[in-house]
């Protein structure tokens, strides 16, 4: 999931592509750029973000057609974000070497094999390798495309792509329980047809990539291996910082996307499909305004104010379940969105700013990696939590925990600032 992924980060400190490879043969010359590519890729982005969280609103009908619980839930959706964290490392250096445009329709392919194995499961064991499929597709795609909307601006423009990139990243992942929401309630056949929708999303993303001009030389002797991961000795103090906000802004994240509908369906007895879709559209519309307003505040009053933002975000959803209040729970779920959007973009922002050149790379795969434990554990232990203590329970102690961490990174950047 979310966001501006590992090659991202890179893309906005690096804007020029560099190949490492011995020799090298000169780009496909042919095909859109400028504006019109940063749309084209664009789009294509969005559409595998799209496919990313179809099954968000569906999970209530596989519990019901396949006979399981919260916690397998929770567990099918974790699998996700193992995908997307392998993929990051072992292909997050690739696009380099091979070109953007390999690594986006690879992404693509995959994105394709996930909705056909959702398309036609038969029982809870076709989910587990749906969600993987899917999640290698975000790791490859997600970085490979933010690097290449920036790669395809014009020179001037390259801040405004960035912002561009990340607004396909959440606008996709936002719109596909929408998209799968509304389907499934009002359209025959809701637990195939969102899938064989986004086939066919995913065949016009295909030819948007290939009408774009490859922006980045192919090494003519690739050279391929795994992202190495590690925080320089200088870098911990600020790592530790931006990983614990950025960890706790990622269990919101995965908690709206793996339990939404069990919070809406069981505690706020909302059965809607497309209602669920709306609340996590909320979210990561939020998260997406709060990285435009991060670029315009800085790096460090942006992560001050994501992180209090995501106190109070998560205070009023700690409210809303025992209340059983469905307007709290969606004013909860947009502050917190904004404070998630706010302090991932800075402190990401801020880390890649000041690691060695030499050692980005492997600093921000650390990051992420901060990221997607941060999206699987807890939503796992809410899931587990559930079965022995209730939804509303489970929710409110998510909930408090997520505000601590919050509080603590809040209180460590604000000792940072007064030392200085």
């Amino acid at each position: 999931m979310a966001a501006d992924e590992l090659r991202g980060a890179a893309a906005r400190v690096r804007l020029d592509p560099v190949v490492t490879g011995s020799t090298t043969q000169s780009p496909a010359r042919a095909g859109a750029r400028g504006w019109t590519a940063v749309v084209l890729l664009a789009a294509a982005f969005a559409v595998a973000m799209l496919g990313t969280t179809l099954p968000t609103p569906l999970y209530p009908d596989y519990q019901r057609l396949f006979g399981f619980g919260e916690l397998m839930t929770t567990v099918v959706f974790a699998t996700y974000a193992v995908g997307v964290a392998a993929a990051l490392l072992a292909f997050g250096r690739w696009s380099d070497q091979l070109g953007r445009r390999p690594m986006l329709l690879a992404g693509l392919a995959l994105s394709a094999v996930s909705a056909l194995v959702f398309t036609f499961a038969g029982s809870t064991a076709w989910l587990f390798p749906g969600r993987v499929l899917s999640g290698l597709s975000a790791g490859i795609f997600t970085g490979t495309a933010t690097a290449a909307v920036v790669d395809v601006a014009p020179a001037h423009g390259r801040a405004r792509a960035s912002l561009v990139a990340a607004a396909a990243n959440m606008g996709g992942l936002g719109l596909g329980p929408l998209l799968a929401g509304v389907l499934a309630e009002y359209a025959p056949d809701r637990l195939r047809l969102c899938y064989l929708v986004d086939l066919g999303l995913v065949v016009l993303a295909v030819v948007a990539v290939l009408l774009v001009a490859e922006p980045v030389e192919r090494a003519r002797h690739p050279r391929l291996g795994p992202q190495k991961i590690a925080v320089p000795a200088e870098m911990r103090g600020a790592f530790v910082r931006a990983g614990i906000a950025g960890f706790a802004g990622f269990a919101v994240l995965g908690l709206f996307t793996a339990v939404s509908p069990a919070f809406l369906g069981t505690v706020l007895h909302h059965t809607d499909r497309a209602l669920v879709g709306v609340v996590v559209l909320a979210l990561f519309a939020a998260s997406t305004a709060g990285q435009v307003l991060s670029a315009r505040l800085g790096e460090r009053p942006a992560m001050v104010t994501g992180c209090a933002g995501l106190i109070a975000g998560m205070a009023l959803i700690g409210v809303s379940l025992p209340l059983a209040s469905l307007p709290v729970l969606l004013a909860g779920a947009v502050v917190a969105g904004l404070g998630q959007g706010m302090g991932f973009r800075a402190g990401l922002t801020a880390l890649t700013a000041a690691a060695p050149a030499g050692q980005r790379g492997e600093l921000t795969s650390s990051y992420f990696l901060v990221l997607y434990v941060g999206i699987t554990l807890p939503v796992i232990g809410v899931g587990a939590a559930t079965t022995a203590f209730g939804l509303v329970r489970s929710g409110v102690v998510f909930a408090a925990g997520v505000a601590v961490l919050a509080a603590v990174a809040l209180v460590l950047l604000l000792r940072r600032t007064g030392s200085r």
